[in-house]
């Protein structure tokens, strides 16, 4: 199999909440697989410093300051986008948050927050990137899942529900958009040391519990996930779609 298949010179790559974490990583990844990388983040200031550390490397990077929840403003990046010539190639829905806490002390008002940044925003940006990959008859569009894409656990319920949703949303990307050669996947990463999970990692408790709990027996690191998005983003996935690859270190493989 040929190094080629996994090439990604000449495709742009737009990656949703990339100034940090999981996102900055994927974004290091898929430029140095050779994409031009569309940062992205609500705060400019973190984002340009993103972005010129990685023009420091050598990356070709564009900046798109909006926050993925206002639509208005996610349509006027994408036409900022177009008249800027800047056709986008590989979309990487992974902008998301997580709140904590028991369903019957939920509020709508943070039920709805988690489930607009986490699954509507994901709707919102792949609409307006398939409308125009669909007159190309290309594109590949990688929506972050989770773990809580096939489970459930206890004081996540907005999050587990827009992650199950971010499944559903993949596969019915691929039933209307496959046949015009996009192809749409997951990736449902396990527990990865991010700032979002600090508050976990640093509880005794619950750091015990995922490392005897992964096969693994560790956390996963944010590059581990470099990987299956080359993949998903490459010509080698051309006929995988609808799929959702747990990068878990085997978590969702035992009871």
């Amino acid at each position: 199999m040929s190094v080629k298949l996994f090439d990604l010179t000449g495709r742009t790559a737009l990656i949703t909440g990339s100034s940090r974490g999981l996102g900055r990583a994927m974004a290091e990844g898929l430029a140095a697989a050779g994409a031009t990388i569309v940062l992205n983040g609500v705060d400019p200031t973190r984002l340009a410093q993103a972005a010129a550390e990685m023009r420091a490397k050598g990356h070709k990077v564009h900046e798109a300051a909006f926050d993925v929840v206002d639509e208005a403003a996610v349509i006027a990046a994408f036409n900022s986008l177009d008249a800027a010539g800047i056709e986008i190639d590989i979309l990487v829905n992974n902008a998301g948050i997580q709140f904590r806490k028991p369903l019957v002390e939920l509020s709508t008002e943070d039920w709805r927050r988690v489930v607009e940044t986490n699954l509507t925003a994901a709707f919102v940006i792949g609409r307006e990137a398939g409308k125009r990959m669909l007159p190309r008859k290309c594109g590949k569009i990688i929506n972050i899942g989770s773990l809580m894409s096939g489970l459930g656990r206890v004081t996540v319920g907005p999050y587990t529900a827009a992650k199950a949703g971010i499944k559903a949303l993949t596969q019915t990307m691929t039933a209307e958009w496959a046949e015009h050669g996009i192809q749409a996947n997951a990736i449902g990463p396990g527990y990865m040391l991010t700032d979002m999970n600090k508050p976990l990692i640093e509880n005794e408790t619950f750091n015990a519990w995922v490392v005897g709990r992964t096969p693994s027996r560790r956390w996963g690191n944010p590059d581990e996930l470099v990987g299956t998005a080359i993949f998903l983003a490459s010509s080698a996935s051309n006929y995988v779609s609808g799929q959702i690859i747990y990068v878990d270190g085997g978590m969702t493989a035992i009871l």
